[in-house]
């Protein structure tokens, strides 16, 4: 059964100002594997505004009224080895997940030189 479905859409230019004009900003939103991950990509800021949005959409799918300023480099992007893409919660995030009882967690990124959007499905356990 479904618990929620979230999305989110972000411009890439307005992630790439934040990363260019507060380098904080970068440690307190993404993980280090994610940040590891975006720097090595071709256009960094398009892969950090998709992981953006992958945030976004699961804190709307987890049923927050007020996204705030939530631990947010504990909701973390990682890929399989066939790079499809999944949600690894940590820390607290962690918890709070599995204290609401809530099962595995659905994802799907797309993005452009311009947008990405990110769709969370998140199951009941």
């Amino acid at each position: 059964m479904i618990q929620g479905i979230g999305t989110d859409i972000v411009e890439v230019k307005r992630i790439g100002e934040k990363l260019l004009r507060n380098e904080a900003f970068k440690t307190h939103v993404f993980s280090a594997a994610e940040i590891a991950y975006c720097e090595k990509q071709k256009m960094p800021p398009v892969h950090y505004a998709a992981r953006w949005a992958v945030k976004e959409a699961y804190l709307k799918a987890y049923g927050l009224r007020f996204i705030g300023n939530h631990r947010l480099h504990e909701i973390e992007t990682i890929h399989n080895e066939d790079g499809k893409p999944s949600v690894k919660l940590n820390g607290q995030s962690a918890v709070m997940h599995s204290d609401k009882k809530l099962g595995r967690i659905h994802v799907s990124i797309s993005h452009t030189e311009i947008h990405a959007v990110a769709y969370v499905i998140i199951e009941l356990q």
